[in-house]
């Protein structure tokens, strides 16, 4: 039975720490608490736990704007977070997790705010049958926690940019997201800010839940155990290195000739990869091979492998742009 309830926010937008922190939580949630952590993150795209970020995510396009990929312990399809977004966990025992309580916050603060909501099936929650909030869940070792999103004023374009499907014949193994029409709270609600919302959903959560919240400091987290989730949560193992092997195909036709890769990747590294031309050079296909063969499926270290492979420059310079177009 749930006899306490407590609040953390943070101002932190490293979505790596961001998720490490909300790990440290379930981990800590006390057995008559239950928590709400609301945080955002900066231009990130957040992929489900068994997912495939090349098939969910132009990761070129995210690295060169400065974004962050990051994967989320739960299941479900990938989003896109960046300051005008509001992240939320409920976080509690397995005895009392309660879906429809944890929801009837979110549907709570809407009605505060004059904003008609519903839920839609088990994962979202709409207002006029658009989209606002997606939810996951996550459970280990007798506590769940249960998560989302609450979009206020996210930049749309920047979600199409770097969630749209790549433009080469990328096929992949793994859960792929389900794209729905989405809009904004301030489209409904002008003027609503991220803070203000992140208000009114504290005001709820005691509402609903019939008790005083308690505020929780970072101070007391276990700081050494969400620096080590942090690293793990930004490396190239747990982002990129599941055992999810797919392939990536494009081509194009170039000044010094035709040529289409394919590339056979498992956990994250070129596996093999086979390369066709019709170029005057016939050691070109062997090179490229060679050159792309090993390497991390990320652009800084698919150019690195083209650029040490004594290619004539134009041809290497057309070859980082055609990768760079498909990832």
């Amino acid at each position: 039975m749930i006899r306490r309830i407590h609040l953390f926010r943070t101002d932190c937008t490293d979505p790596h720490r961001n998720l490490a922190v909300e790990e440290h939580l379930l981990e800590t949630v006390p057995e008559d608490a239950c928590i709400l952590y609301l945080w955002q993150n900066r231009r990130t795209v957040v992929i489900g736990r068994n997912q495939n970020a090349w098939k969910e995510c132009r990761t070129a396009a995210l690295e060169e704007d400065g974004g962050f990929l990051a994967r989320r312990l739960s299941g479900g399809g990938a989003v896109f977070h960046d300051l005008g977004n509001l992240n939320f966990t409920f976080l509690v025992n397995r005895a009392d997790y309660d879906l429809d309580r944890q929801l009837g916050v979110i549907l709570e603060t809407c009605r505060s705010l004059g904003i008609p909501a519903e839920r839609s099936g088990r994962n979202d929650v709409l207002s006029n049958g658009r989209k606002f909030s997606g939810n996951a869940f996550y459970e280990s070792r007798g506590k769940r926690y249960h998560h989302g999103t609450l979009l206020v004023d996210v930049d749309l374009s920047m979600m199409g940019r770097y969630l749209s499907p790549s433009k080469a014949k990328l096929e992949a193994k793994g859960v792929e997201s389900v794209r729905s029409r989405v809009v904004n709270l301030r489209e409904l609600r002008p003027g609503l800010t991220v803070d203000t919302l992140a208000r009114r959903m504290e005001e709820a959560f005691q509402a609903v839940y019939g008790l005083p919240a308690l505020r929780l400091d970072e101070a007391d987290f276990d700081r050494e155990r969400i620096g080590e989730l942090a690293r793990r949560n930004g490396s190239w193992a747990w982002l990129y290195g599941q055992d999810l092997p797919c392939s990536l195909q494009c081509g194009a036709r170039f000044p010094w000739g035709e040529m289409e890769l394919r590339l056979a990747v498992e956990g994250g590294v070129v596996a093999q990869a086979a390369v066709y031309t019709d170029a005057m050079d016939w050691t070109l296909a062997q090179t490229v091979e060679r050159a792309l063969t090993g390497r991390r499926l990320r652009m800084e270290d698919l150019a690195q492998g083209l650029g040490s492979a004594g290619l004539e420059d134009a041809v290497r310079e057309d070859l980082c742009r055609l990768l760079e177009q498909n990832m």
